[in-house]
This record gives structure tokens, C-alpha cells and sequence, in this order.
């Protein structure tokens, strides 16, 4: 049965548009105008976008003119792949598919970094990758796994990078507004951030550039972000990420805890069999990706949603099938088991309730999939 209130566990794909960035965006459309327009209702909607573009590069301690703003984090991180003009690249075996796909499909040059059980990059394989690679060469590292919450040693990374001469592109994605994020104590060429994961609405994003950071445009048909990214900018969708920036950040420092506690419980209340990935490396404080020996991941998903709770499968969907993760193989993990994960994220709205909500609904299918196996 149904709960009564629908509850939403799935912060990693989106975060729910908080209400302080939805009565913004609400204003913005309202007030109209395009921000290129030198009249008055042109002048009002460039101001929403340059404050925008402040809270933005105020959060990772950047400079307001180096925050491209783009359609989202993939967008961004194309611009990035694109401008750095690399002779190789090198990522790890669990980037986000933006990146992978960019490096097995786009390029003749590419290496692809080992991980260990836990998720995180493998930095002797890491370090002998960048010796041999061609140069100029380009890092391409995610800050933390959308699967899995695996926070990554980008400084160690950085060190390396320093040392070859090397670009370094992290996607923080994942990261801005859960976890304490500068683009200079990160020391990274390139960084790419997200609207949608922090509360922001959906088909925003930016590019955050290091001062210095090679760009090449590529696209051409507008002055628009300094011309870095021609045509006429989502004024309302950036006005709403700018707030949900601001209001991460404000909340970050007592919401990491809180999250955190409730990951934790989360896990110690789920089945004794249950194989928590990544569990023994850092994480996001919000994350759980785990699995059920013998429960696949669609159907615990579907049988998730009917009692009204939304979880995602620890891999990717394509055409509505689940697919082994190829995070979770590069681990090591069993295929039979890696076909089973499933991932709960929490975030701004989720209530202590809702741990306990969930967790009835995934032992109850749980039960039930003792019982159909002792049959």
C-alpha cells in the first residue's frame, strides 16, 4: 500500500526546487526583458543574471567573469573537454558518462584510470598514466560519484597534475553545496557545477574557469557570456540557480550532519545481507548506494515506488531497462550483484521519517523476497 505522502529519495538524480529559488524564478519571468537589450526591461534582466553569476562564483571562491553559465553540467563539461586543447586524456574507470563516453568515443588518445574496491582512483596507476601520456594532457575526474557518493583525493590528483604540467577538469556535480568546495584550494583548471542536484530547477549549469584556463569557442552566433556561449540566456532558470546556490551553502555547514545521521541509520536498519558500496572510503554525507543479494534492482525500484517511496537503481536506465553499473564492475563488484543496486539520497526536504518510511517499505519487499525464495 501506498504511503500518504509521497516521499522523495532521489536527491542525486534532482533535488525538489526549493521554494525560495521557484519565487525568484517567479519574479524573474514576471519582470520579463532579455538580458542582451540595452532598454530598461533589458538592463533589469542582465542585473538578475550578473547577481546570479555572483552567488555562483562567491560559493566556490571564484571570479565572477570566469562562471560560464551553460545548460547543465554535461554542457559544461563538453566546453571544458573541448577548449583545453589536450593531445591526451585521462579519466577514471567511474566518471559520469558525459565524460566517458567523450573519452571512448571522441578521442583517439585516452586512458582510463583504475579504482580500487571502494571506488577511489588508484594513484600509482594514476601517476604512471600521466608519466606516459602525451602532453598537453588533461585530468577529467569526477569530485564524488553520482552512484556511489565516493569522494575522490583531488588534491593528491592536483599534486600530479602540478608536477607534468597537466589540466585538471573536476566535476562537482555532486558536490556543491554538500561538501565545502573552492575552485582554488581544489586547484583545478575547470570546474563544472549543476542547478538541478542542489535545489536549483532543471537546464542550468556552469562552467567555472581558473584564471588563465585555455577556451576555445566553438560556437559562434552571439556575444553572450563574454562570447564563450552564444545565445540568449535562461534568465529565470539562472536567477533560480543563483538562490539555490545561496541557500545550499548557507544551510551546508548544519545539513552534512544531519544528512549524514541519516545515512547512517539508513544503512544499519537495512537487511543483515545488504553490501553497502563504497561504504569504507569518504562519501557524500547524503548517499547510499547498496544492494540486495537476490532482489533486482527494477524490481525494487517499481516496488518501491508503489508503496510511494522514490529510490533510483544504483546503474544507469536506458530505454527503461537497468543496466549493470559500470561504476560498480570497475569496483569489482559481482555482476549478479551489481545488477541489484539501488541507491537512496537524501537532501534538503528529507525528514527523519523518511528513513524509517523507506526502510519498512524496502524490508517488507525484502520479506518478501525470503519468501518467494524458500518456495
Amino acid at each position: 500500500m501506498m504511503t500518504k505522502t509521497p516521499i522523495y529519495c532521489d536527491y542525486n538524480a534532482g533535488a525538489p526546487v526549493r521554494a525560495e529559488a521557484a519565487v525568484a524564478m517567479s519574479r524573474a519571468l514576471a519582470q520579463g526583458g532579455n538580458p542582451s537589450s540595452v532598454h530598461s526591461f533589458g538592463r533589469r534582466a542582465k542585473a538578475l543574471v550578473e547577481d546570479a553569476r555572483e552567488k555562483i562564483a562567491n560559493a566556490v571562491e571564484a571570479r565572477a567573469e570566469n562562471v560560464v553559465f551553460t545548460s547543465g553540467a554535461t554542457d559544461a563539461l563538453h566546453l571544458a573537454l573541448t577548449s583545453a586543447g589536450a593531445a591526451a586524456l585521462i579519466i577514471s574507470a567511474v566518471e559520469h558518462d558525459a565524460v566517458f563516453e567523450h573519452a571512448t568515443r571522441a578521442l583517439q588518445t585516452q586512458c582510463i584510470a583504475p579504482v580500487n574496491v571502494n571506488g577511489v582512483i588508484d594513484l600509482d596507476a594514476f601517476a604512471t598514466l600521466l608519466a606516459d601520456a602525451p602532453k598537453p594532457t588533461l585530468l577529467a575526474i569526477q569530485l564524488a560519484n553520482n552512484e556511489t557518493g565516493v569522494i575522490q583525493p583531488i588534491a593528491k590528483i592536483a599534486t600530479l597534475a602540478r608536477e607534468h604540467g597537466a589540466l585538471l577538469l573536476v566535476d562537482a556535480a555532486q558536490g556543491l553545496g554538500r561538501i565545502p568546495l573552492s575552485i582554488a584550494d581544489l586547484d583545478a583548471t575547470y570546474l563544472v557545477i549543476s542547478s538541478h542536484k542542489l535545489g536549483g530547477p532543471t537546464g542550468a549549469g556552469a562552467l567555472v574557469l581558473a584564471p588563465g584556463a585555455p577556451f576555445v569557442t566553438t560556437r559562434f552566433g552571439g556575444g553572450q557570456e563574454r562570447g564563450r556561449r552564444p545565445g540568449t540566456e535562461n534568465s529565470a532558470a539562472l536567477v533560480g540557480f543563483g538562490v539555490a546556490v545561496e541557500w545550499a551553502e548557507r544551510e551546508r555547514a548544519s545539513e552534512a550532519p544531519r544528512l549524514a545521521a541519516m545515512r547512517d541509520r539508513f544503512e544499519a536498519g537495512l537487511p543483515t545481507d545488504a553490501v553497502i558500496f563504497g561504504k569504507s572510503a569518504p562519501r557524500l554525507p547524503n548517499t547510499s548506494n547498496f544492494a540486495l543479494p537476490g532482489l533486482a534492482a527494477e524490481t525494487a525500484v517499481i516496488a518501491m515506488d508503489l508503496e510511494g517511496i522514490a529510490i533510483s537503481s544504483g546503474a544507469a536506465c536506458s530505454s527503461g531497462k537497468v543496466r549493470s553499473s559500470r561504476v560498480l564492475a570497475a569496483m569489482g563488484a559481482p555482476p549478479d550483484l551489481a545488477k541489484a543496486a539501488l541507491r537512496v539520497s537524501f537532501g534538503h526536504e528529507s525528514k527523519e521519517t523518511d528513513v524509517d518510511e523507506a526502510l519498512h517499505a524496502l524490508n517488507k519487499i525484502a520479506a518478501r523476497r525470503a519468501l518467494k525464495g524458500a518456495a
